[in-house]
């Protein structure tokens, strides 16, 4: 009921009328929205299929020089959160610019300034939010390339069909489950966003969303419009099971050898290098020595602002006590169904997974009535047995911050202790349970220390998305308090994101631990020649 709570709050709040706010959207904002909206989930999916599929194939079925250091390079631009990407690129793009004064040495001043492309538009939206979401694709397709059998390029080559052909008529197709999941997972991270859209000037459903609550003032309006969101939303989930359909990944039991690397050395593998580097370097380098050469360069490092330092301390407690909790939430929901499989226990556990699809604005719309009316309940309580109001208890101290996270990230814990379970074999309980132990010794002998490196990656994945998530943050902090995510945001809308490139550099330096992680697993071996 936690995750389902807030779409049950938008479509009640969507019922209420809002007619001097639905005129003016229809006529000047939702024509708009929407075409962005599809544009830009559009551009980024296909530019973040492109580049992921285009790096996986290549790492995954060849071998050349600097192949090993690209395994560990190519995922890390998922430390880079859209919105600072976006950020850092217009301040190197816009006039007088670090571009802009490189260029001006070679041609006229403004010549330069024509040169440079203009990233305040719906292209430099898809091109700066791929560069760092495409590894999403890229993790999920080298999976499935990486386990290929290789009877099947075999058997293409017998019939003289070449590399590309092999990648498109036989690759591809096998790797199709995996591009779903990656291409649904960028398009929901898109639809999440706001500081990048905002920042870019694209006008996405998102933006609408929030200028309707805040600027116009009508939270019925925005609980409308993130109706068309959470279609958008269900558009995509049914995008994704569409490309998964009617394909099976399992591998043949009597040629299971895998699909050899082919060897590319000279110009091929050097062309191979660079293609596979440049995502790398646009997505992940140049952000981060930016903010590093800006913190350096304004004396941030020497001079710590002590706001900084509350708003670092913010991020890491609301981020600490929603990973806590959310852990706690997702092991004791996959335990249950795991001690007493049923109905109920199976639809909960499903339910608990799609918190992540929900955009973080449209559930902080969805939590902000239902949690209203709690701290509204305390408060006649506390009237009632003639105690002193105690105000806005849940929303007035962070709390909704948390239950934000714990929702939107629910699905993290839960996969992971889901999957860390189905590798526990049931012998294992039945053995327990012969030889006299309760369910909460088998728990505490035989599953937690299994659970152990599922559990840690939950932790480390959850904990580093909460210091990342932006949109819930913005609209359910409380006053006057700020999070590393919301501090940037405030810069940037002032037009001095500088000032806040330590606090981003801060963001980026605890991301790219858990990023490097999620590469622990080594290359599987090659099939024999």
């Amino acid at each position: 009921m936690l995750v389902a709570a807030p779409v049950i709050s938008i479509i009640a709040l969507a019922m209420q009328p809002a007619p001097d706010v639905w005129q003016p959207l229809i006529e000047y904002v939702l024509p708009r929205s929407l075409l962005d909206t599809a544009l830009l989930l559009g551009g980024v999916a296909t530019l973040s299929l492109a580049i992921g599929t285009g790096t996986a194939w290549a790492v995954s079925l060849h071998e050349f020089r600097g192949r090993a250091m690209l395994r560990w390079l190519l995922p890390l631009p998922l430390a880079i959160p859209t919105y600072l990407a976006a950020y850092v690129y217009v301040d190197l793009f816009e006039p007088l610019g670090l571009v802009h004064r490189a260029l001006s040495g070679w041609v006229p001043l403004a010549d330069a300034v024509r040169l440079l492309p203009n990233l305040r538009s719906l292209p430099g939206a898809v091109i700066v939010i791929a560069l760092v979401l495409y590894p999403y694709v890229y993790l999920s397709a080298r999976t499935m390339f990486q386990f290929q059998s290789a009877e099947f390029a075999e058997a293409a080559k017998t019939l003289g069909a070449g590399r590309w052909t092999i990648f498109r008529r036989v690759s591809l197709p096998m790797a199709r489950p995996a591009l779903a999941v990656g291409v649904a997972l960028v398009s929901l991270e898109t639809l999440n966003d706001i500081g990048a859209s905002e920042y870019l000037g694209v006008r996405t459903l998102t933006v609408s969303v929030f200028t309707t609550w805040l600027n116009r003032g009508s939270l019925a309006g925005a609980a409308q419009l993130s109706c068309f969101m959470l279609a958008i939303v269900a558009g995509l989930i049914a995008i994704e099971r569409y490309g998964r359909r009617n394909v099976t990944t399992e591998f043949s039991a009597e040629s299971p050898r895998l699909t050899q690397r082919t060897q590319l050395e000279g110009f091929k593998g050097a062309c191979a290098l660079v293609a596979c580097l440049m995502p790398v370097i646009l997505g992940f380098f140049v952000p981060l020595l930016f903010l590093a050469q800006q913190s350096f360069k304004r004396g941030l490092l020497a001079d710590v602002d002590v706001a900084l330092w509350r708003d670092a301390f913010n991020s890491v407690a609301f981020a600490s006590i929603a990973t806590l909790a959310a852990l706690l939430l997702g092991f004791a929901t996959i335990l249950a169904w795991r001690w007493r499989p049923s109905m109920p226990h199976f639809i909960a556990m499903n339910i608990a997974q799609t918190g992540y699809t929900l955009p973080g604005l449209v559930l902080a719309i969805g939590l902000l009535a239902p949690l209203l009316a709690v701290d509204n309940a305390l408060n006649t309580l506390a009237g009632w047995l003639g105690g002193s109001l105690p105000g806005l208890i849940i929303v007035g101290s962070g709390a909704a911050v948390v239950i934000a996270y714990v929702i939107r990230f629910l699905a993290v814990p839960t996969g992971f202790i889901k999957a860390g379970f189905e590798r526990i074999p049931r012998d294992y309980d039945d053995s327990a349970r012969a030889a006299g132990a309760g369910q909460g010794t088998t728990m505490r002998l035989i599953h937690l220390p299994l659970l152990r490196p599922a559990m840690v990656g939950a932790v480390i994945v959850v904990f580093v998305d909460c210091l990342k998530e932006l949109p819930a943050t913005l609209l359910l902090r409380p006053l006057n308090v700020e999070t590393l995510a919301t501090s940037i945001y405030q810069y940037a809308s002032r037009g001095s994101f500088e000032e806040g490139a330590l606090a981003a550099l801060l963001i980026v330096a605890a991301s790219i631990g858990p990023v490097a992680w999620l590469t622990r697993f080594s290359d599987v071996p090659a099939g024999p020649a």
